[in-house]
């Protein structure tokens, strides 16, 4: 499984590939629900009520809801890697954004440009996976592409509720951000 031959007859790592997209994926599908336990505290810091927190999920799920069909159509008119990175460089300054949020306008604002890399990265996984593996093996690949897109945001609330009680709400972001940038 570790040089594969590209459809322009280049050699590339499959393993290296198939890690770097799990990873990245991981981080991005992660943010669906990383805040919902954090809401309390990002009332309090940014004397908001609970409809207006609740935003920063469901503007991020509509957001990514929106993308995901919009990615099928990117990918049939640009490069599937630069697609990737781009959609994980928009996802890092959504996170950057977040992570250095002076107020709450600025923190949603991050949360939805998050949302558009999200909305990219995730169905673009399983299409890189469905292409990169042969037919046979394909019930693997899209078994390790469901594991990253089921466990990631059932260990969000979770995540959350650690981080808040042990630091503080940036670092939800900010523990997220210098692994994208080695995905990048």
């Amino acid at each position: 499984m570790s040089e594969s031959i590209d459809t322009n007859g280049k050699p590339y790592n499959r393993l290296m590939l198939v890690i770097v997209l799990l990873v990245g994926t991981f981080c991005t599908v992660l943010n669906q629900t990383i805040l919902t336990t954090a809401f309390p505290t990002l009332m309090k810091a940014f004397d908001i009520s609970t409809s207006t927190v609740q935003w920063l999920t469901t503007g991020f799920l509509m957001v990514n809801g929106i993308m995901i069909p919009v990615s099928a159509w990117l990918s049939t008119r640009f490069n599937t890697k630069w697609l990737y990175i781009t959609s994980m460089i928009i996802f890092e300054i959504g996170t950057i954004m977040a992570c250095t949020a002076p107020n709450y306008n600025f923190l949603l604002s991050g949360r939805l440009i998050q949302a558009v890399g999200v909305g990219v990265s995730m169905p673009l996984l399983q299409n890189i996976m469905l292409s990169i593996f042969p037919p046979h093996r394909r019930g693997i690949a899209m078994g390790l592409a469901g594991v990253v897109i089921g466990v990631a945001p059932a260990i969000g609330p979770t995540l959350s509720g650690f981080i808040i009680d042990t630091w503080q709400w940036r670092d939800l972001f900010g523990m997220i951000i210098p692994i994208v940038a080695v995905v990048i």
